[in-house]
């Protein structure tokens, strides 16, 4: 039997990521990509803008210019917005592209590893607007019999 170090563990753990253990880093970056502005915003760069949850994928990805992304994500604050788009660029999941126009031109689009994401945050979306109603309706039915 073999025995190993602490940087042998450590080394180890690295190659062998695992969200149960409480220590892996994959941790962050589930708590990142499972929130609703970043899957939303990955939707949005990735084309799939169309809300009906019948709707065939309807455009490619594209890049989207801050306001545009403003617009179309009801509800999210200028500072949760710009957050949002920091944090994904710094995991590599968007680029931010600013043109030398007046006023300054930024805009952002997923990388290809934003874009393999998207692909599964699309589903997710996807889900949701399909059995919202489902849902709904076990909440109110779980409330009435709590009550």
């Amino acid at each position: 039997m073999t025995t190993t170090n602490a940087a042998q563990k450590r080394a180890q753990a690295k190659v062998e990521y695992n969200a149960f253990l409480a220590g892996c880093p994959s941790r962050q970056l589930l708590d990142r990509i499972s929130d609703k502005w970043v899957v939303l915003i990955l939707c949005a760069l990735g084309g799939d803008n169309n809300p009906a949850p019948g709707a065939a994928h309807a455009d490619a990805p594209k890049a989207m210019r801050y306001s545009e992304l403003s617009r179309l994500l009801a509800g999210v604050s200028q500072k949760m917005l710009t957050q949002t788009l920091r944090s994904l660029e710094h995991d590599g999941l968007l680029t931010r592209t600013v043109t030398p126009t007046v006023p300054v031109t930024v805009s952002y689009e997923l990388t290809n590893l934003g874009l393999s994401l998207h692909h599964m945050t699309r589903g997710l979306r996807h889900w949701a607007q399909t059995h919202m109603a489902e849902v709904l309706a076990n909440r109110e039915n779980h409330d009435s019999r709590t009550s």
